[in-house]
């Protein structure tokens, strides 16, 4: 597993460069990062190149990494080469396919500059991008070199990025920590020490991640919000009602409580818990009665399924979660209806 430092960047750059011998040394930046983080960290790097690609998920795709392999190539990189991947879950996961691909594989570190990659998609080596609408259909499994977590760039956040991933904290919580769930769903968004927080989440997702490297069994609790979550991201991403990755997790986490309660043990004093814990926080989230049957079609290109079985992570209750249960679309379909009356 990769090397995870949580500790101001600076001091770990310095001394991550300290021990390198990396023959060239790129970063990889959106417009988004380049402007707000890159300028904190590049004093602290040996002499780079510069990688600027188009921020968002709608850009995750091969035409962006034919980008991304030009520069390197260019440039004259080599298998001892390093890329340095500084953004969130975007960067993350396509930097770090690149870097896999790119002349059978170069070094690659990855720098977390949202509250979703630093708790999630930066952590646990899946790497990915999105082919034809579905999301992280290509993909392979690799720890980068080591992961630098810093809370100073969550300061660089708009309040939807930090919304966005502080789904995936409260899922931490959901899956394996009722404790924590409660402490964070009470604070919300305003958290007394982000540092705590995301050094918590890491340690949940290590400890599934250490067991279970390849999501062959447990790994997949981590999925949970995530099989109807990421259709309605889908779906919705080249529309008007686009929605963030954490802002569909949190629809879907709604949803797969629902048919947690339905299929499983999950009380209904639990149900209503979770659901106003998310609607507190996520408040102004919709999705349409008339799109359902769509994002239901595109469930079945999740990588959980198995013979067009519509595999879900439930809970049996806060803090306590499954894997690899068949869901029926008629119950897909009640979930997602029980979301919308939720919101009328």
């Amino acid at each position: 597993m990769s090397q995870i430092l949580i500790d101001h960047i600076d001091k770990s750059l310095k001394g991550f460069f300290k021990e390198s011998s990396h023959t060239k040394v790129a970063v990889l930046v959106d417009e988004n990062t380049y402007t707000h983080c890159y300028p904190i960290v590049k004093d602290c790097l040996p002499e780079h190149s510069l990688i600027k690609i188009r921020s968002g998920e709608v850009h995750k795709t091969l035409e962006t990494c034919q980008l991304i392999w030009k520069e390197l190539t260019d440039n004259g990189f080599d298998r001892r080469s390093l890329l340095i991947n500084l953004g969130g879950g975007v960067i993350g996961d396509m930097g770090g396919f690149c870097a896999v691909t790119y002349k059978r594989g170069i070094d690659f570190i990855n720098i977390p500059t949202t509250l979703l990659a630093a708790v999630d998609a930066n952590v646990g080596g899946k790497l990915g991008i999105d082919f034809q609408g579905f999301k992280n259909h290509l993909g392979f499994f690799k720890d980068p070199e080591a992961v630098f977590i810093d809370p100073v760039f969550l300061k660089t956040l708009p309040e939807n990025q930090l919304r966005s991933g502080f789904a995936e904290v409260v899922k931490h919580g959901l899956i394996v920590d009722k404790d924590y769930y409660a402490q964070v769903s009470t604070d919300g968004l305003n958290q007394k020490n982000w540092s705590a927080v995301i050094a918590h989440s890491v340690e949940i997702k290590n400890a599934v991640v250490k067991e279970d490297p390849k999501e062959a069994g447990l790994r997949k609790i981590l999925n949970f919000g995530h099989t109807i979550g990421h259709a309605i991201e889908s779906f919705y991403l080249a529309s008007d009602n686009h929605l963030l990755h954490g802002e569909a997790i949190a629809i879907g986490m709604i949803c797969e409580a629902y048919v947690s309660k339905k299929l499983l043990s999950l009380e209904e004093d639990q149900l209503t818990e979770i659901c106003n814990t998310i609607l507190r926080i996520y408040p102004d989230l919709t999705i349409k009665k008339t799109d359902f049957t769509s994002i239901i079609k595109l469930m079945y290109q999740d990588k959980k399924n198995v013979n067009n079985f519509l595999n879900h992570s439930l809970l049996y209750e806060i803090g306590r979660a499954t894997y690899d249960i068949a869901v029926d679309e008629k119950d897909v379909m009640d979930s997602l209806f029980f979301y919308l009356k939720l919101k009328s």
